[in-house]
């Protein structure tokens, strides 16, 4: 299944980060609003939130559709950690859409009290916001976790081989211009190329 040119997995990749940043965002602008007593601040906090519970859930659903789409392409590893970003994802979100929810159940009249218990499970929040990423961090680059087989096989091939460089490169290197840095390095598969 693809949506915009992206399957699942690099769909879930494209809409992951933004509403991650945006809910940080949120519960820093709240935390700033509380501290400088700035109206500003909590209204920004409010609209940040909105973007961050309507992306972070569009991250999720295409999440769990990426997961479907790798089913059968992982090991027990990367399954191991799916579950565990999956759960953190989904407290996550949940953490988040009851702060709003009550929000705008209230209609902006919390007390004091709600306040605290609001911003005690916005800085939870943001505790789980960054755990589940850490998770699907060790998911793609310690597992490659939506890399196909081929692609990976092909990669690791590739690698075998090793770099290989153009012929002048070496005399580059080897007398690098003052200051330089002396080590070159191309990402995985680059093709011969001249600098």
């Amino acid at each position: 299944m693809h949506i915009f040119g992206y399957d699942m997995p690099r769909l879930h990749a494209a809409l992951n980060d933004l509403p991650a940043a945006l809910l940080v965002v949120a519960v820093l602008f709240e935390l700033g609003a509380w501290g400088l007593k700035r109206e500003s601040l909590k209204w920004a906090a409010l609209w940040t939130l909105w973007a961050g519970v309507i992306g972070g859930w569009a991250a999720v659903i295409a999440g769990e559709l990426a997961e479907d789409a790798i089913a059968n392409d992982h090991g027990e590893a990367v399954h191991e950690l799916m579950e565990t970003h999956e759960t953190l994802a989904l407290l996550t979100m949940g953490v988040f859409t009851l702060v709003l929810g009550w929000k705008l159940w209230r209609r902006f009249r919390v007390s004091p009290a709600e306040e605290w218990v609001l911003r005690i499970l916005s800085i939870a929040g943001l505790v789980l916001v960054i755990t589940t990423g850490v998770y699907g961090g060790k998911m793609m680059f310690e597992h490659a976790a939506g890399i196909p087989m081929k692609t990976l096989q092909a990669e690791m091939q590739d690698r075998a081989r090793g770099h290989h460089h153009e012929e002048g490169e070496a005399e580059e290197r080897e007398h690098p211009s003052a200051g330089a840095d002396t080590a070159h390095h191309d990402a995985p598969g680059t093709p011969p190329h001249s600098h």
